[in-house]
């Protein structure tokens, strides 16, 4: 094990300061958020190379933190994953955890990066239990499962931009939810049972949400009920662009979460998507399609501005 992980570290650029973590203890730390706090403490960014194994941590990137990225040898064998969900009391407080303070990975910092792991809640359908919450901006996942049931993936702050390359992302009822900006290319988007994908809470003004370019939206056996998603705040965004959408996905496609009003401030838009859950025929009126040059829009440039790191 440790000679794949010291092949990876000579992989490392040699400008960068390598810290390296195993569950059996053979590496510099034994836990995944002890690299972190040495990480904070040096004030330089750092890459914390971890081991195959089972994390069973709730890891924090505090906000000032410098730019940390986690590194895996495969998202399949690496995983870190805890179970606290909102109705949990907190040790620390004595106060239930909230679904803000449920997650088993917390960025608050800014230009944190992953590869090649796995975040999951295992606290099972439970109401929210959160895998990833990001709250800082310029988080970059690659080749990173996100495994939950309700609320899974929560992109909390407002000025969160976040991009997903090649990811795996399951969960059940708005397991991709909050305010920040993402796109997400090439990912698995996997509902465990019926219920919503996403719930988007994009502040008003904001250009793009969510956008999901080239991906695939797939369920479990006996899933026949789930909608791209709800608005979660007045002026959600969503648009799913070049995907491939089983047959899971019902053909009103969208929900108004029950809040007519927010048909008329919403954007829910689809083009050139595939599969027997695309058909636009009987999606709510209130969403729509993309004109061949409105999706020309929505390019990484666009949606991410100037930041090109997660590249």
């Amino acid at each position: 094990m440790l000679g794949l992980l010291g092949a990876l570290v000579l992989a490392l650029p040699a400008t960068a300061t390598v810290l390296s973590v195993a569950a059996d203890g053979s590496a510099q730390y034994h836990n995944v958020q002890a690299a972190v706090d040495a990480a904070v403490a040096r004030a330089l960014p750092a890459t914390i190379v971890i081991a195959p194994g089972t994390y069973r941590e709730v890891v924090d990137i505090p906000v000032g933190a410098p730019p940390i990225a986690l590194r895996g040898l495969d998202a399949a064998t690496t995983t870190i994953v805890f179970d606290n969900h909102a109705a949990r009391i907190s040790p620390a407080s004595g106060q239930p955890f909230g679904t803000s303070g449920s997650a088993t990975l917390f960025v608050r910092s800014n230009d944190f990066s992953a590869r090649h792991l796995t975040f999951a809640n295992d606290a099972g359908p439970v109401g929210q239990a959160v895998a990833v919450r990001i709250s800082g901006t310029r988080a970059a996942f690659e080749n990173v499962r996100f495994l939950g049931h309700q609320d899974t993936l929560y992109l909390q702050g407002q000025d969160t931009v976040a991009w997903f390359g090649d990811c795996h992302i399951e969960g059940t009822v708005d397991f991709i939810f909050g305010a920040g900006t993402a796109l997400f290319e090439n990912c698995r988007i996997h509902s465990l049972a019926d219920g919503y994908v996403t719930a988007a809470a994009t502040p008003q003004g904001r250009r793009f949400g969510y956008v999901f370019r080239d991906c695939t939206l797939t369920a479990a056996a006996g899933v026949e009920q789930v909608y791209l998603g709800r608005p979660w705040r007045d002026h959600a965004k969503v648009a799913v662009i070049d995907s491939t959408l089983g047959a899971h996905i019902v053909a009103a496609g969208w929900h108004d979460w029950d809040q007519s009003h927010r048909q008329t401030t919403t954007d829910y838009a689809e083009y050139r998507n595939q599969g027997a859950g695309a058909g636009r025929d009987g999606r709510v009126g209130w969403s729509r399609t993309l004109t061949a040059e409105e999706a020309a829009g929505y390019t990484p440039e666009q949606i991410l501005g100037d930041w090109r790191a997660y590249r």
